[in-house]
């Protein structure tokens, strides 16, 4: 142990201890769990730590600790936490062995997502495991690195079936990102009764009861605090000088540094010097002391006044000692201090923690320093960690002498900052670079990123607008991509009448297409012509831009991929449907781009449900969330109210739509009116439906964006409402579509509408024709749809032996499918017809959960537990658990049985 051990037993821990043997008793036995010890410095938390580790028997034993200087290195506490284990990286798929050696240095540079990176951690820990339990222990939690805190919280959220437990300490000063949502043991002060046992067995006070009043006045209750007082109590009690409103925690400092302040003036050195440097490497102690004159054998000194402990590493009693004594030295002796270790440290291993060290050595401007910690800034970016590789441009900019390109670095770091998620920082490191000598290019880039962070921050109209107003400082292949980025953001969530139009007129105007066409350039004449432009002008531009786009995927880029679907369903292209949503999936998946997987996985949903496969869609819903979930990303609804409302599941449809909207979730109103207009048809509440559709009519006359699919909902629901006079506006557009882009689909819709209002001599005919266009295309759900319409129609015509056929088709076909109001009311009108529907078999998978049976569907198309874990972000272990309960409810042992159920 590191700090004095306090006697747990003594001081009223048995509840704590409790916790911790039911969480390390479980992880013993593959049910793992992670807790948070939270209290004041000093309040044991440490202590109450080291005596369970100390009693864990057969654990292996993982230990690091958050220090206040690293937080600004990427990754250190968790290269302190996995380098003893790092051996196992070598049993992980090849991407999560890539990962942790690019961001421990260890292979090529790279940049790997961080969701990877917290897979292949939890890899390596399950690897670990599998030779008996494992216990991580992470020391003053509320200092660790970003990147680490990120992927620690990551593991901890999914070992719950695993051989591991997990244990942050950490003050209780407002927790760290993450940790809130874990478990905690929050540590108060000692009662006088178990106080006064304390004093009693660690002290040697004997019967002052003044003192020892005083004692536990001044403490209130903190361990280290009494143990402090009580061995260098003075004769009222409490030593040293102490300030009316001292906290506890100052007072324990001061005693410290009064302490330090007693030891010999190179024992003194020494100790600022170990405090100057985070790890506790005695090695590179020696090698900076030898380089100051010193003999770090004087550290023992320190040692024997119960300052630091000497060992394979050097650690201080507590943190509190740490920051005391370098607090306590001069400016002038940290930065002597700072050199030396710079200096001792080797520029090729570590080059970070050097930069990092010369960079508090100087109190002039340098260039060749400022121009290490570029290169360090650069090194962070490359392996993701924005937060570590804006510390270090904010610090080159501080120290670069020339004041022009100071202000540069400070905008590099502005634009760091921004990408970290941290738009107010941005905003001030701007304001900074903006008091230096700028040209005219850094000027616009200040601009830019201005508009930037606004837009970021709320992506309001006014935000959005100014974007696009200050793209003419960019070179115009970035200002067209900039639009297109904005343009998108608004284009679902755009609840402001006119906007998307006016957006539209201002990039036409700022942002105007030069030179060749790229196919990102005509994505963005697509999505510009089609908000601004009637159906027959903008449908060319849409062609142009799928066909460029199906060609040159690379130039697009992932995200951009995701409108270039939404595109392709808009023009009624089934084969381009699926074949540009699931490739986007496809690439995704192989480049382990977790950023842009799960508005892929919805897309690739949205076309799974036209082509009728509602199960696969589901499962692609859930595997996004769960990415979601573990980004800790707002999940958008769309899609699974489009699959909601296909089902016909109003109860499900309402609690989605009820969080729209909440908690920063934008409404996405185009599609949840399309979705509401889909429930209400198949629900036969065709007065609703018609709403739904209208609400989204008026949006897209008033200029807004709004899925074009409804329009053949609005036909639908007009002709049953007994309203075709509402459904003129979609009768225009389904007719203009199909002039214009005659494909199957949307030339069988166009005849579809005609035949429900009657819009022509042969009615029948137009039914038909219009199955028979469905029939060419893969759109299931929509030609079972066509079925009973043309059923319903056949009914009310008294030819009930032909609407039989019709209906008997569509009902088999919409009970398949699991379109179940659709359905419903195909069973409906069979019922009228006199013929009773076929009644359908219990769906055995109905008794698994949707995680179970998106782990079953997944499982049965030939997956690994290992590979289904990565693609769920679970270990192994926890797939293997689910499938256990899936043979349970099914009744089966194998998978090759799960296969042979035809998932």
């Amino acid at each position: 142990m590191t700090r004095r051990t306090i006697p747990v037993q003594l001081v009223a821990r048995r509840a704590e201890r409790r916790e911790f043997d039911r969480l390390v008793t479980s992880a013993a036995v593959g049910r793992g769990g992670a807790v948070v010890v939270a209290g004041e410095a000093g309040i044991g938390k440490s202590a109450l730590v080291d005596a369970v580790v100390g009693e864990l028997d057969g654990f292996e034993v993982l230990r690091a600790a958050g220090t206040e200087f690293e937080r600004d290195l990427l990754y250190a506490t968790l290269h302190q936490l996995c380098a003893p284990v790092l051996e196992f990286r070598r049993r992980l798929p090849v991407v999560q062995r890539r990962a942790l050696e690019a961001v421990f240095g260890l292979g090529a540079p790279a940049s790997p997502d961080p969701l990877t990176v917290g897979l292949a951690v939890l890899g390596l820990l399950h690897e670990v495991a599998r030779n008996g339990p494992v216990c991580c222990v992470v020391d003053d939690a509320q200092w660790i690195d970003d990147a680490s805190r990120r992927v620690l919280v990551f593991v901890a959220r999914r070992v719950s079936a695993e051989r591991i437990a997990m244990v942050f300490a950490a003050r209780d000063v407002g927790s760290p990102s993450g940790f809130a949502e874990l478990p905690r043991v929050p540590l108060a002060g000692l009662g006088d009764e178990d106080a006064r046992a304390l004093l009693g067995a660690a002290t040697h006070l004997g019967p002052d009861t003044e003192v020892i009043d005083r004692i536990l006045a001044e403490a209130h209750g903190n361990p280290l605090a009494l143990l402090e007082f009580a061995h260098h109590a003075e004769p009222f009690g409490v030593p040293g000088p102490r300030r009316s409103r001292a906290t506890v925690v100052d007072t324990l400092e001061a005693q410290f540094v009064h302490r330090f302040e007693r030891l010999p003036d190179a024992t003194r050195s020494l100790v600022v010097l170990a405090a100057a440097e985070p790890v506790g490497d005695l090695v590179l102690l020696r090698r900076a002391a030898r380089l100051l004159g010193l003999d770090a054998a004087g550290l023992t000194l320190a040692e024997n006044a119960g300052l630091l402990v000497l060992g394979p590493r050097l650690r201080f009693r507590h943190p509190l000692v740490r920051s005391a004594v370098y607090a306590s030295a001069t400016p002038e002796k940290r930065r002597s201090m700072h050199g030396a270790l710079a200096e001792a440290t080797d520029p090729e291993t570590d080059p970070d923690r050097r930069a990092w060290h010369r960079a508090h050595a100087v109190i002039y401007a340098e260039e060749n320093i400022a121009a290490e910690l570029e290169r360090s800034a650069d090194r962070a970016r490359l392996r993701g960690g924005f937060v570590a590789a804006a510390a270090f441009m904010e610090r080159a900019g501080q120290l670069t002498p020339a004041p022009d390109r100071q202000a540069g670095r400070l905008l590099v770091a502005a634009t760091l900052r921004l990408q970290a998620g941290a738009p107010d920082t941005a905003r001030a490191l701007v304001t900074r670079a903006e008091r230096r000598p700028m040209g005219d290019e850094d000027r616009a880039r200040a601009r830019v990123l201005r508009a930037r962070i606004d837009y970021q921050r709320s992506h309001s109209p006014l935000a959005t607008a100014r974007l696009v107003d200050v793209v003419t400082e960019l070179a115009p292949d970035q200002a067209r991509e900039t639009c297109l980025e904005a343009f998108a953001s608004v284009m679902y969530n755009d609840n402001h009448a006119g906007l998307l139009r006016e957006l539209g007129t201002r990039i036409r105007k700022r942002a105007p297409r030069r030179g060749a066409a790229r196919p990102v350039d005509l994505l963005l004449d697509a999505l510009l012509d089609q908000a601004m432009l009637p159906v027959e002008r903008a449908v060319p531009a849409m062609r142009d831009a799928v066909k460029a786009c199906r060609t040159d995927t690379r130039s697009v880029g992932r995200w951009r991929m995701n409108l270039l679907c939404q595109v392709v369903i808009d023009l009624r292209d089934d084969e381009a449907m699926e074949e540009i949503s699931d490739r986007q999936v496809d690439v995704a998946r192989r480049q382990g781009s977790f950023a842009s997987l799960p508005q892929a996985l919805r897309y690739q949903a949205v076309a799974r449900v036209a082509v009728g496969r509602f199960d696969e869609a589901a499962d692609g819903l859930g595997e996004a969330r769960a990415v979601d979930e573990a980004a800790g990303t707002v999940p958008l609804l769309g899609p699974e109210l489009v699959l909601t409302g296909f089902r016909g599941d109003a109860d499900r449809f309402a609690e989605l739509r009820e969080s729209l909207g909440r908690d920063g979730r934008p409404f996405e109103a185009a599609g949840e009116q399309y979705a509401r207009a889909v429930l209400y048809n198949g629900l036969g509440n065709y007065e609703a439906a018609l709403d739904a559709a209208l609400a989204a009519q008026r949006r897209h006359q008033a200029g807004s964006y709004s899925i074009w699919a409804v329009y053949t909902e609005l036909v639908e629901a007009a002709a049953r409402a007994g309203r075709g006079e509402d459904a003129a506006v979609a009768m225009k557009h389904l007719e203009t579509l199909a002039r214009t882009n005659p494909v199957p689909w949307a030339v069988a819709e166009w005849l579809q509408a005609q035949a429900l209002l009657h819009q022509g001599e042969d009615c029948e005919a137009l039914y038909r024709q219009a199955i028979d266009q469905f029939a060419r295309t893969r759109v299931r759900v929509l030609h079972a749809r066509a079925r009973l319409t043309y059923g319903e129609w056949l009914r009310r015509e008294n030819r009930r032996a032909e609407a039989r056929d019709e209906l008997r088709a569509a009902h088999d076909m919409l009970s398949c499918i699991g379109a179940r109001a659709f359905a419903e009311r195909a069973a409906r009108e069979l019922r009228a017809t006199g013929e009773q529907p076929r009644r359908q078999g219990e769906d055995p998978l109905g008794r698994l959960t949707a995680q179970e049976r998106l782990i079953a569907g997944k499982v049965a198309a030939g997956a690994t537990s290992k590979e289904v874990g990565v693609m769920l972000f679970l270990s192994p272990r926890t797939i293997d658990t689910h499938l256990r309960n899936v043979y349970r409810k099914l009744g089966i042992s194998s998978r090759r049985q799960l296969r042979e159920m035809s998932l």
